[in-house]
């Protein structure tokens, strides 16, 4: 584990962060006391994504896979009755 005070860690952060990347810990001292510690996030891990927060929450749903042109470019099924007829049957049914 690395240790840099934070003068150090302000004027070569860059440098600090590319050894982090590599998966090394950075221990920050202040007057020679530990006050924090930087280390490497996994990339599987998306705890900061608001959208995985809330889907683990059960509040949102992922939609499915974009829908293909090939299926797009197909032509629509066509109706055996009109809308309006179909739109009166159901409301009849729902009686």
């Amino acid at each position: 584990m690395e240790k840099a005070t934070i003068s150090e860690l302000k004027n070569g952060l860059s440098g600090y962060l590319k050894k982090v990347r590599a998966g090394q810990t950075v221990l920050i001292l202040d007057r020679d006391q530990p006050v924090a510690r930087i280390e490497r996030i996994e990339a599987s891990s998306q705890a900061d994504d608001p959208l995985a927060r809330l889907e683990r929450a059960g509040l949102v749903k992922r939609g499915k896979p974009a829908v293909s042109v090939k299926a797009l470019r197909q032509e629509a099924p066509r109706s055996r009755q009109s809308v309006v007829r179909a739109l009166l049957d159901e409301r009849s049914e729902s009686r």
